[in-house]
């Protein structure tokens, strides 16, 4: 069972515009990244209770915090990001979400692929954010980003099977496979067994934005026929980038998100998948 989540912002940066589109889509929940370009860890407390307000006033709930946490070089301090994750935390508590998605830390040098060095920082740093999580019953959604320690299948196994614990889950992104070019299907091989979430994002190698799901190379049609056959029960989250994307984020815009909705539903109605 599929239940269908949207990053909102790519629609739009105002939060009327994101209900009114999802509304349309069929979709009631958002994974809450950022309102009026501005992003949801920077947000005033009078934001966050006016965004909340609206949610709750239009039947919407939250799949996750689309946290940026990690999204920092693993050499920068450390402490001053504990406390930003603090906020995400706090977040979850008020509009009710278990869940944050988070990721693994840039190397200091972006385009440095030598991981060896920086490997148990990484290590040290995700296993005090999960520790953290379980005190408070959260669970940490990984995305396999771009540039990341987490970004390959190989580092990927390795940041799974040394950090095993039900509060830090993957959150499969295919798209990001192809875009740094990895193979999707190693990628899913990898983090099936920890999969907990879906980013709902296809790409064709070399392209500078997203393809409609089931369009790209991202293998999306095979994966969502294996997560039926798993029992799959979880989120999928839009996340399309058809017009762009970014380190903080992408755009779609209110044309084109509901043609990638639409394309994903005729891909789960395609693998007889369930969704809401």
């Amino acid at each position: 069972m599929f239940i269908l989540s949207a990053f909102a912002d790519e629609i739009s940066p105002e939060p009327i515009e994101q209900i009114k589109v999802l509304k349309a889509c069929g979709i009631r929940h958002i994974e809450f990244r950022s309102i009026h370009k501005t992003n949801v860890l920077a947000l005033s407390d009078a934001q966050i209770a006016e965004f909340k307000a609206l949610l709750d006033a239009e039947g919407f709930k939250l799949s996750a915090i689309g946290s940026p946490i990690g999204k920092i070089r693993v050499d920068e301090p450390f402490e001053p990001h504990l406390l930003k994750f603090q906020r995400a935390i706090d977040l979850c508590k008020v509009f009710g979400t278990p869940n944050i998605r988070v990721f693994s830390y840039y190397p200091p040098v972006l385009f440095d692929d030598d991981w060896k060095p920086h490997r148990d920082e990484v290590i040290r740093r995700m296993t005090a954010k999960i520790e953290i999580a379980q005190k408070n019953g959260i669970v940490l959604f990984h995305e396999n980003e771009h540039r990341i320690y987490g970004d390959s299948p190989e580092r990927l196994a390795d940041l799974y099977s040394t950090l095993k614990s039900p509060h830090f889950k993957a959150a499969f992104d295919p798209a990001n496979f192809v875009f740094c070019g990895y193979d999707p299907v190693k990628g899913w091989e990898v983090c099936k067994p920890y999969t907990a979430h879906f980013h709902i994002k296809d790409w064709k190698a070399k392209e500078e934005h997203g393809s409609i799901p089931g369009e790209g190379q991202g293998n999306i049609p095979a994966v969502m026929a294996d997560a039926v056959k798993m029992g799959y029960k979880g989120f999928a989250t839009m996340e399309p980038h058809l017009l762009g994307g970014g380190p903080t984020g992408g755009v779609t815009g209110p044309e084109l998100f509901p043609k990638a909705v639409a394309a994903f539903k005729k891909i789960l109605d395609g693998v007889g998948a369930s969704y809401s």
